[in-house]
């Protein structure tokens, strides 16, 4: 994880951790030496993050969810496996006795506030980074984006391969021009080297079933 960061975040810079769950990545961009926004709608897992990082210099938590307009949104809980609770009823319908999913059950739901993200960039400054994880959630997140910053990266899901491809025609409508991809959490890029967004969108749409999920990475030039 350490390594791939590396090659997108330099010492001192900030950094965007959208659904940052527990803070792994947190504590990847922390080693590195960077400044980070840890962003978490979830309750529990916002008192798992300041209990850990609320207290250091250079870790910002917001406890908020993301969207395109600030407001409210539903969040769907899954207690058993909160990591992939989400603010998208599309998300709950596909993951909805998919191959692999058929367990994840979302049980409650709670209303959150949203900011977006350049809101965010108004309170804190641009980041050199924006990692974006947030379970079927991540082109609405986009939408609120009107600053490019250096590079982010965005979760996607074989199941809702839709939403990952408006996410990277929203990141060449940012100006982006630079793609790569992890798999699942290999921490490691597909491409050797950085390719285009059309063929980074053919990549996605061939891949299998079984890759389930990963990470698209997109930068500027």
């Amino acid at each position: 994880m350490d390594k791939l960061h590396r090659g997108l975040v330099k010492r001192d810079e900030l950094v965007f951790d959208i659904g940052a769950h527990v803070g792994d990545r947190v504590d990847s961009f922390r080693r590195l030496g960077a400044r980070i926004v840890a962003v978490e709608p979830q309750p529990a897992m916002v008192k798992v993050l300041r209990l850990f990082y609320g207290f250091l210099a250079g870790v910002a938590i917001e406890a908020v969810a993301i969207g395109r307009n600030p407001g409210t949104a539903r969040l769907m809980i899954n207690a058993d496996n909160p990591t992939v609770s989400t603010a998208s009823d599309a998300f709950v319908s596909a993951a909805r006795d998919a191959p692999g999913w058929q367990a994840q059950r979302w049980t409650r739901s709670m209303q959150v506030p949203v900011t977006t993200l350049d809101a965010l960039i108004d309170k804190y400054g641009a980041p050199a980074f924006i990692k974006i994880d947030v379970e079927g959630f991540e082109a609405e997140a986009l939408q609120g984006l009107t600053h490019a910053v250096k590079a982010l990266s965005f979760e996607f899901t074989i199941i809702q391969r839709d939403v990952a491809l408006a996410c990277i025609d929203r990141c060449i409508a940012l100006g982006y021009v630079r793609f790569n991809a992890a798999l699942g959490e290999s921490q490691t890029f597909v491409n050797a080297d950085w390719v285009g967004g059309e063929a980074i969108a053919r990549w996605l749409a061939g891949l299998p079933h079984a890759a389930n999920s990963g990470d698209v990475y997109a930068a500027l030039a």
